[in-house]
C-alpha cells in the first residue's frame, strides 16, 4: 500500500509525500497525480523518506520524473539502491 501526500501548491511548487510500497496499482494513481501536478505549470518535488520498496513499474515511473527534472529526495540508502538498477 501507498500513502500519497499532496500538499498545496506554494509558489507554484507541489510536494508530494510518501510512504509505503510504490508498486502495483499505486504506480498509476502515482502517475496520475504527477502528470497532474506537472500540467497545471507546476514545480514537481518527492518526498521518499517513507517508502521502503520501490517494484520495477515504480522505479521506471520514478527514473521518468527524474528526466522530467522532478526532485526525489529523502530516499533511503535501500531506494537509491533500487533507482540505479
Amino acid at each position: 500500500m501507498l500513502k500519497i501526500i499532496e500538499t498545496a501548491p506554494r509558489n507554484r511548487a507541489v510536494i508530494l509525500i510518501l510512504e509505503g510500497h510504490v508498486g502495483g496499482p499505486w504506480v498509476e494513481e502515482l502517475r496520475r497525480l504527477c502528470d497532474r501536478a506537472l500540467a497545471a505549470g507546476n514545480d514537481l518535488m518527492l518526498d521518499l523518506a517513507g517508502v521502503d520498496f520501490v517494484d520495477r513499474d515504480g522505479v521506471d515511473l520514478l527514473q521518468n520524473l527524474k528526466t522530467r527534472h522532478v526532485p526525489l529526495v529523502n530516499c533511503s540508502a535501500f531506494v537509491t539502491a533500487q533507482l540505479k538498477g
